[in-house]
């Protein structure tokens, strides 16, 4: 009797680590398969940084702030930042009562304002303009002169019409 009990203990103990292993050798390989995953994923977003960061550097290309030679330009006026300076002072010009001065156009719906600016080097800017119904862009030559006075010549522009 007692080599019986001794037996089926001996065969439930057996069953037990039988299934203590399988069980754990498929918790083994679910967990490499999403080790695998995560790599994969890991992997594109990666290549998806690096995928975006290639197109901030392009898009920076034609910016003041990377162009060394057009910074040699503004070395003697002690300047932290050309660009926010210069920016600032076309936004300035938004201060006018009316439409913005150098907008070639009369507002529709409210006054022709500048919004956004980017300063492509030590000559040029791009500006985008707007009433808040109707829109357009500007292409500025400026000058920035030794008593850190701006101005502002308008060398082109257009106004996007609707189309309804």
């Amino acid at each position: 009797m007692k080599s019986k009990i001794f037996l089926y203990l001996f065969i439930f103990a057996s069953m037990i680590a039988l299934y203590l292993f399988v069980s754990s050798n498929n918790k083994v390989n679910d967990l490499d398969k999403r080790m695998v995953n995560q790599k994969l994923q890991i992997e594109a977003l990666r290549d998806s940084l690096l995928e975006k960061e290639m197109t901030v550097l392009d898009m920076q290309y034609f910016s003041l702030e990377n162009n060394d030679d057009a910074l040699a330009y503004y070395d003697h006026l002690n300047i932290n930042d050309p660009s926010r300076y210069i920016a600032d002072k076309l936004l300035e010009t938004n201060e006018t009562k009316g439409d913005n001065p150098l907008v070639p156009y009369a507002g529709m719906e409210n006054d022709f304002k500048i919004n956004k600016i980017k300063i492509l080097n030590h000559k040029w800017i791009v500006a985008d303009f707007s009433d808040g119904t109707f829109w357009g862009e500007l292409i500025l030559k400026y000058e920035l002169k030794d008593d850190l006075g701006v101005d502002f010549t308008l060398l082109d522009h257009l106004l996007y019409t609707r189309s309804n």
